[in-house]
């Protein structure tokens, strides 16, 4: 099986204490040899880095994005 090399799944989270919920996400992506890219960011504080980020998702071609 061959495995994609960038991340396909963005999994976002609006504070630290988020990742706790969202680990288990990303241990199922992993289980299945999935690339994703985790990051903390705030849609309420800093909506302009979640365009920015949006943005680059799509220039990196991610099929989804978890949230």
């Amino acid at each position: 099986m061959s495995y994609s090399k960038k991340p396909l799944v963005g999994i976002i989270m609006g504070s630290s204490s988020d990742s706790r919920i969202m680990k288990g996400a990303a241990e199922i992506l992993d289980e299945f040899g999935i690339k994703h890219e985790d990051q903390i960011i705030s849609a309420h504080r800093t909506p302009t880095r979640i365009s920015e980020y949006a943005s680059h998702a799509e220039k990196m071609g991610f099929k989804i994005i978890i949230a």
